[in-house]
């Protein structure tokens, strides 16, 4: 005992040491979490509260008997991983702001169920689902507010339980039609944030930015055609047919053929009344305005004399021309969902469809899971390689995303 004491001692001074040697600019000492300590990490990475001191003991154990990812399974039982953790980690995605500081929504809350149900991930971007709450002291879910989803979070539900936590279709409570629903995309929470006014462009870039993890910059691509180009965008900024044929053009080649898709929806709200759109509601045409004999919304014809030879939206059909040039790196179909569109479609649906049969769309999951749980962004070639192990995983896995998690807490255990 006495020996194992002073083993204990000399380590300290040693690692005390070299901690005064790192702080003056030379190294450090590092050593390897044991068991017990990987244990603990991983649970406070993945539920972001300590664990029992028996569910230590079980996940410790299996970290001993090399069953590191069974532990963090175990840690993914914790109903503060789904009503904390995903809760922050979707939330940003709900807003422009990208904030998580935003109460439970329907977005966040189908993010999650999908999550716990072990479900395929890339449903998310074109089901026909929803996850609502059946307890009985909660208000029906609605389209014009949120009550439903601020009552849950406000009286605590845990939202691990299945029995009073579940999906259902969403054309089934909100009244779309199955074939309008696309997942997250026509999601009340969504609309708010992104059909509401504008030109539905918005709902275009945050999804990128969201689920693709790039932003309009770093897929602008000034060498497709500009022949789907609204009438709203003008050829020539400040008089300067340069800036639209070297800037602008090269976001909207790709963006107008695609978000098209979005034309017969919007976000209604009174700004009088409600400034914020907290009442508004989803609004999807089907049948023609009187006025337009179209099903198009008005903001797809609004500016048209901005440029008049622009493109007139006629429905919604829509177009990937990023499937030519740069863009085909963002790897279309590499793993294609059963009855996706091969480059073109009709509707939201198809063009979630697209994008979450992409190689971007998988690695944006990992990556984005990586840098939640292990509360950094990849950066050495270690964390790389692990990133493109676990995007290959995913699929193999049927884009689960709980084997994500699992996998990125083990990686990072020892940190």
């Amino acid at each position: 005992m006495k020996a194992n004491t002073g083993m204990r001692a000399s380590a300290f001074k040693a690692c005390s040491m070299s901690l005064l040697i790192l702080l003056t600019g030379a190294f450090a000492c590092t050593a390897s979490a044991g068991p017990r300590e990987q244990a603990k990490r991983i649970h406070d990475r993945i539920a972001g509260v300590p664990p029992s001191a028996s569910v230590l003991d079980d996940m410790a154990q299996d970290i001993a008997a090399n069953r590191a990812l069974n532990a963090a399974f175990t840690a993914m039982k914790d109903r503060a991983f789904y009503n904390v953790t995903l809760k922050n980690f979707a939330a940003p995605w709900t807003n422009e702001a990208m904030t998580p500081f935003v109460p439970l929504n329907d977005y966040t809350a189908t993010v999650i169920g999908l999550v716990r149900d072990d479900a395929d991930f890339r449903r998310v971007l074109y089901d026909d689902v929803l996850y609502v709450g059946t307890w009985n002291d909660l208000p029906d879910y609605s389209n014009s507010n949120n009550n439903h989803y601020e009552k849950i979070e406000e009286l605590g539900h845990d939202l691990s339980d299945k029995k009073n936590f579940r999906g259902v279709n969403q054309s089934s409570v909100t009244g779309l039609p199955s074939d309008a629903t696309a997942g997250v995309i026509t999601s009340r929470a969504a609309a708010r944030a992104f059909f509401s006014a504008g030109t539905n462009r918005a709902m275009f870039r945050f999804t990128l930015i969201n689920h693709m993890c790039r932003d309009l910059e770093q897929v602008a691509d000034v060498n497709l055609p500009p022949d789907r180009i609204r009438q709203d965008v003008s050829r020539s900024p400040g008089g300067d047919s340069r800036v639209f044929l070297n800037n602008c053009v090269g976001c909207h080649t790709g963006m107008d053929p695609m978000t098209q898709a979005f034309a017969y929806y919007d976000y209604e709200y009174n700004p009088d009344t409600d400034p914020d759109g907290a009442l508004g509601q989803l609004i999807y045409n089907t049948v023609n305005d009187p006025g337009t004999q179209s099903r198009v919304q008005a903001k797809y014809l609004i500016n048209s004399t901005t440029f008049a030879p622009g493109y007139v939206t006629p429905n919604d059909h829509w177009d990937n021309y990023w499937r030519e040039g740069a863009n085909r790196r963002l790897g279309w179909d590499w793993s294609p969902v059963p009855g996706a569109p091969s480059g073109s479609g009709t509707g939201a649906k198809t063009l979630g469809m697209e994008w979450a049969s992409s190689k971007a769309f998988a690695e944006c999951q990992v990556k984005k899971v990586f840098r939640n749980v292990c509360l950094r962004p990849p950066s050495s070639s270690a964390d790389h390689n692990q990133v493109e192990t676990m995007i290959s995983s995913f699929r193999s896995q049927n884009f689960n995303l709980k084997q994500v998690f699992a996998e990125s807490a083990v990686y990072c255990a020892g940190e």
